[in-house]
């Protein structure tokens, strides 16, 4: 697969951090064909050891690597790899962990499933990068949506330890889990 491929001249160094053996190859190909010199793991430990080994210029995170949290390998990779733009999958998308993931160090978060070329547009530095659109979104959150997303930031407070998240919020530990357990709610559109 792609993680065995020796680095082309002028082809950035990648690092695809994926649990989805799946998703990966897909994704992997078709980074592959933009240029990129691929190298994939499927857990946190051979992505550190990657990470150290190629020091990569560009790593793709998914959040979820089979139960360990892919936010806890942002700043390893980051040592390893200071001038490495880390963009941030997930299939559950939320803004507290996306603030989360960019005061690591993450320069975007996408939301599963991703077109290869939203991904790109992601891994590359663009001009205009530290121009914000601060409009406000058409469709106010709805109750589900914001407690879902305070949840999440209280979530990420605790290190995602559900019994102190659980006393944080004033719930039992049986319900939050619960609540997690279930899908982000969807946007509402108009």
């Amino acid at each position: 697969m792609a993680a065995q491929m020796p680095p082309l001249d002028d082809a950035l160094e990648l690092l695809l951090i994926e649990d989805d053996e799946v998703f990966s190859a897909v994704l992997g190909r078709a980074l592959e064909r933009r240029g990129y010199c691929v190298r994939v793991a499927h857990d946190a430990q051979t992505a550190r050891e990657l990470a150290r080994q190629f020091s990569p210029q560009r790593a793709v995170l998914d959040l979820n690597l089979r139960g360990e949290n892919g936010l806890l390998l942002i700043r390893p990779l980051l040592e390893a790899a200071p001038d490495c733009r880390v963009v941030v999958l997930t299939g559950y998308a939320s803004i507290a962990t996306a603030v989360r993931a960019v005061k690591l160090g993450a320069v975007e978060y996408l939301a599963k499933p991703v077109d290869p070329a939203a991904v790109v547009r992601a891994l590359e530095p663009d001009e205009d990068e530290d121009l914000v659109d601060l409009q406000a979104p058409d469709v106010p959150l709805s109750v589900d949506q914001v407690e879902w997303e305070h949840i999440q930031r209280v979530l990420g407070e605790h290190d995602g330890n559900i019994t102190a998240t659980a006393r944080a919020l004033n719930m039992h530990r049986r319900t939050l889990q619960r609540k997690l357990a279930k899908h982000a709610p969807r946007r509402r559109v108009l």
